[in-house]
C-alpha cells in the first residue's frame, strides 16, 4: 500500500496495491503495521459501517464529539463519490480547511480521516456502496455536523444544489461559525 499526505494535517490518502488477473482482482484494504510504519499512527478499529446511496445523495458533514470522536478509514466498494473532509481541530494549522477527492471502485483509494474532522460524500454514480472503518463506536448523543453548504468552509461539491438529495438532518446542521465562533 502507498500512503500519501493530503494538504490537511494528519489526513492521508491510502492507495492499496491491486493485483489483477483474468479472474478479477485482489487488494488488501488495510494493514495496521504498514500504516503505522508509514504514518507513525497506530489505530485499533472497532466498528465497520456500510451505506448505500443513489445518485445525488449527499451525506455530511458529520462527526462525533468528545470521548466518542472517531477516526475513520473510508472507501467505495461500488460506484463513485466525491469525498470531502474538513479539519475542525482549533489547534491544527489546517483548522477550517477542506480537502476533497474522488473515491471509486476503479481507483480503490481510501481516505484516513482523523478525529476532529467532519466528513461527507456525494454519490456521483447511479449507486454507491460506501464503507467506513471506525476506531470508536457510534454514540447518538455525540453526533454533530456542519451544514454542507457552509460559506466559510466553501466546499465545491461541483453539483447542482437543486439536484442534491439530502436528509432533513443534513439540511438543518449549524454553520461553522455557529459551532466555532
Amino acid at each position: 500500500m502507498e500512503v500519501e499526505k493530503t494538504p490537511l494535517k494528519d489526513c492521508y490518502l491510502i492507495k492499496p496495491k491491486i493485483f489483477k488477473d483474468h479472474r478479477g482482482l485482489f487488494l488488501e484494504s488495510f494493514h495496521r503495521q504498514r500504516f503505522a510504519e508509514e504514518t507513525g499512527i497506530d489505530e485499533e478499529f472497532v466498528q465497520d459501517n456500510q451505506s448505500v446511496s443513489r445518485f445525488g445523495v449527499l451525506r455530511g458533514m458529520h462527526y462525533q464529539t468528545g470521548a466518542f470522536a472517531q477516526t475513520k478509514i473510508v472507501r467505495v466498494i461500488y460506484g463513485k463519490v466525491l469525498d470531502v473532509v474538513a479539519d475542525l481541530r482549533p489547534d491544527s494549522p489546517t483548522f477550517g480547511k477542506t480537502f476533497s477527492v474522488i473515491l471509486d471502485d476503479e481507483n480503490l483509494h481510501e481516505l484516513y480521516v482523523p478525529k476532529g474532522f467532519a466528513h461527507g460524500f456525494l454519490t456521483l454514480s447511479e449507486q454507491s456502496v460506501f464503507a467506513y472503518k471506525c476506531d470508536q463506536y457510534y454514540q447518538p448523543g455525540s453526533e454533530a455536523g456542519i451544514i454542507y453548504n457552509d460559506p466559510d468552509l466553501a466546499i465545491d461539491w461541483n453539483f447542482p444544489e437543486d439536484q442534491l438529495v439530502l436528509s432533513e438532518k443534513d439540511q438543518e446542521q449549524p454553520t461553522f461559525k455557529e459551532v466555532f465562533g
